[in-house]
């Protein structure tokens, strides 16, 4: 694998990764109440730590999009 096939991997990872973190937040915006629901059938959650739990989650995926694609991305866009 040479390092432009490696780095356009890892570009369009994080594209990926970005149009599911995106797809989730609007998910989660505009069915909040259906979300609720289902997830209430199989928890027992407050709204709040409903809320807690997704915003969390979201912030945990987008470190990890940060530091697994577009880190190593930007370091061999520089070193490369």
């Amino acid at each position: 694998m040479t390092l432009n096939t490696l780095r356009e991997m890892l570009l369009w990872c994080a594209v990926i990764n970005y149009g599911l973190l995106l797809g989730w937040f609007l998910l989660f915006t505009v069915a909040h109440d259906w979300l609720y629901r289902c997830h209430g059938r199989w928890f027992r959650l407050s709204s709040e730590q409903f809320d807690v739990i997704h915003y969390a989650g979201m912030a945990l995926y987008k470190i990890g999009i940060l530091a697994v694609n577009l880190v190593p991305y930007v370091a061999l866009r520089l070193g490369g």
